[in-house]
Order: structure tokens, then C-alpha cells, then sequence
């Protein structure tokens, strides 16, 4: 295996502005908070690998993921040279990486880049996966907004022809009666609606109340109590006689073997970040479908083209077990994204599989204006 010796790893913030503000119960957002990795070796080589720390999901700050980067810089640019050794340094480092999901993760992404492009393929084909092909579908997502807003991006996306939607609820019950009666005056138009609480309620009693209150036909709930209260929201899914997904409770792939008795109960949510690379979520999913738990391949709000080009690896690679797909909002939600042409979804929510191309196949183009005082 051709070794691809590295020169310079830089960190820095990424902070692009949003056109809209994005609100959720956990965190409001009106700019990327993202951390972005530039890999360069000997040779002249670059790969880029972006990640978002979320607190609430894993513990994470963006101020820890740079220090985990700053600690293990070098031992990475001695140590790592190609697929092999980054596999060996992930396996070592496992323990800290559990820690650290989203540091490991724009590092490991910024490495398959570099050794990929050295060898002038693709990162499936580096990683013997099958190459990119078809459409990608996704969901539409909306955050916790007042009723015309609400309305208003509900119109949005039903005009790009998405009926699969994502609505986060606030807890307030008249706030979310009327998300509710917005979406009942589209009944003739058949919705997929799928809601996340985002660890809303304290108990499953309160979340079962409330949801009941609520009284719409969700297909799934994401996140109704607090992350890993396993006995409560398997009490949530069995009243609502529908699946949960599973966020912040399911970070690793050894927890898995907590919901393999029960699988037709679960859907997990797989995000990149969360998860710790591309590497790791491939094994993860590779151990959901083995068990039979069905996927969402999620995203963090604020990713940019990077994070959803990587995401398709994995949902490429493992189509039978997605459920549903998030992100690739690119410009719809960026007021600029980090390459020239943005994979975003167009209508119906679909975007085309890119053509085959060296490394990520994206033509980065970031300011270097850009918060660039990370660096190592």
C-alpha cells in the first residue's frame, strides 16, 4: 500500500451565517459552529475533513475537539501514512476518540482525503466500498419556529416536492398544536412526518401525555426523554405504538447490543460526527443491519458540502437499512458553502450522485479570512 508521509495539519472554526435562524430545544443556531481540518502531505496533497461538536450529544465543545487535534498532531504525522496505520491509530486511540467523536472525525476525513488523491481515487475505492451511484433522497427538516413561519417552510418544501418531513417540537403545547393543525390542513397531501422532542420530557409519563395531547399520527419520535433512559423510552414507543429514534442515546457501536432483542422498536440516527468518522459508521452500520435496526443517516444543522459528501458513502454502502436521510441543505440554509458548486437536494429532495472523482470530489474554495487562528 502506497504511504502518503504528511506535512502540515491545520484546524481552524468554520463559520459561515445561516439565511434563517435554525431553533431546537437543546440549541439555536444562526451560523455554522463546525470544525474544519486541512491535511497536506510531503507530496503537495490536500484533504479536508469537517465535524460539529454538539455539548448535548456527546459532551463535546469545539474548544476540546481542537485540543484533542493539538495533542495528537504529531504522533498522527509520524505515525499515519495510509489506510493501515490511520485504522491502527484509531484503534489505539479508541478510548479518547469514544471522547472525542467529532475531533477524530474531521481528522480521519482530511486523512482518507490525502491518501486517496495520492493514489488518484475516489474514498470509496480506496476503502473497497461500492462506488457512488443513483439519487440520494432526503427529508425536510424544521426547527422550532412560530406558526407562519412554520406554514411558510412547509409550503417551501412541499413546492421542491418533499412529503418526507422532520419537525422539531418545543414542548409548548399550543406552540406545537399549531404545527399540528398545519400540518392536518395538508392531509390530502400524503406526508411522512417524523417528530424529534431532542430529550424534552423528564419521564416517559410526561412525554406520553403530551404526545397524546398532541394527537397526531407521527410514523416515528426521536428523542422524547432524556439520552439512554432505555425502560422510559421503550414505555414512549410501546404507548405510541411507533419506532424511536435513537440520537444522543446511541453514540458507539457497542451499544447496539442493548436493542438487539427488540429491533422492530428502534431506528438509529447516524451522524458522522457523533460517531467518529467514516470508518467507525461504516462499522456501525454493518453491526445496525446485522441486528436488524433500521437507520436514519442524519446531520447536524450547519453541515456543508463536505460532511454531505461523506454521508454518502455510507448510505451508498448500506441503502437496504436507511429509513431516511437528512442534510445537503448547502446554500438553501448557508449564505455560502465551502465549494463553488454546493451538493445540495433539488426538487423532490433528491440530489444526484456525483461523478467519480479523486478523493471527495469537491473543489474547496474557503476564505482565508475564515476564523483561522486553530491553527497547529
Amino acid at each position: 500500500m502506497a504511504n502518503s508521509k504528511l506535512r502540515h495539519l491545520t484546524f481552524k472554526r468554520l463559520v459561515i451565517p445561516f439565511k434563517i435562524g435554525f431553533k431546537h430545544a437543546q440549541a439555536q443556531r444562526h451560523s455554522t459552529e463546525s470544525l474544519w481540518v486541512h491535511a497536506t502531505s510531503v507530496d503537495g496533497v490536500h484533504g479536508y475533513g469537517e465535524a460539529c461538536p454538539r455539548h448535548y450529544v456527546t459532551g463535546e465543545t469545539l474548544t476540546g475537539a481542537v485540543e484533542f487535534l493539538r495533542t495528537h498532531a504529531a504522533s498522527v504525522q509520524r505515525e499515519v501514512h495510509n489506510v493501515d496505520t490511520l485504522r491502527d491509530w484509531l484503534h489505539t486511540h479508541r478510548a479518547e476518540i469514544d471522547r472525542n467523536p467529532a475531533a477524530s472525525c474531521a481528522l480521519e476525513l482530511a486523512l482518507l482525503e490525502v491518501f486517496a488523491k495520492a493514489q488518484q481515487q475516489s474514498v470509496e475505492a480506496l476503502l473497497n466500498l461500492p462506488a457512488l451511484q443513483g439519487t440520494f433522497r432526503y427529508s425536510a427538516v424544521i426547527g422550532d419556529c412560530d406558526a407562519q413561519t412554520f406554514a411558510t417552510l412547509l409550503q417551501r418544501y412541499l413546492h421542491l416536492g418533499m412529503y418526507d418531513f422532520k419537525i422539531k417540537l418545543s414542548g409548548d403545547l399550543r406552540r406545537d398544536h399549531d404545527k399540528r393543525s398545519i400540518l392536518e390542513a395538508h392531509r390530502h397531501e400524503t406526508l411522512r412526518v417524523r417528530a424529534d422532542a431532542n430529550n424534552l420530557w423528564r419521564n416517559a409519563d410526561d412525554a406520553i401525555g403530551y404526545l397524546h395531547k398532541l394527537d397526531y399520527s407521527f410514523w416515528a419520535i426521536e428523542e422524547p426523554v432524556r439520552p439512554g433512559h432505555f425502560a422510559a423510552l421503550t414505555r414512549v414507543g410501546s404507548a405510541l405504538e411507533i419506532p424511536v429514534i435513537l440520537d444522543e442515546s446511541v453514540t458507539r457501536i457497542e451499544q447496539l447490543a442493548a436493542l438487539r432483542d427488540a429491533p422492530h422498536r428502534w431506528i438509529v440516527n447516524l451522524r458522522l460526527s457523533k460517531m467518529g468518522g467514516l470508518l467507525r459508521s461504516l462499522n456501525f452500520a454493518a453491526q445496525a443491519r446485522e441486528y436488524g435496526i433500521p437507520l436514519i443517516v442524519g446531520a447536524h444543522v450547519g453541515e456543508s458540502s463536505l460532511l454531505t459528501r461523506t454521508a454518502l458513502s455510507v448510505v451508498n454502502a448500506q441503502r437496504a437499512s436507511v429509513l431516511a436521510q437528512e442534510g445537503a441543505f448547502g446554500t438553501h440554509l448557508l449564505a455560502h458553502d465551502v465549494c463553488a458548486a454546493p451538493l445540495m437536494f433539488g426538487n423532490d429532495g433528491v440530489l444526484d450522485a456525483p461523478p467519480p472523482a479523486a478523493g471527495w470530489g469537491l473543489a474547496i474554495n474557503i476564505d482565508s479570512s475564515q476564523q483561522p487562528d486553530l491553527a497547529y
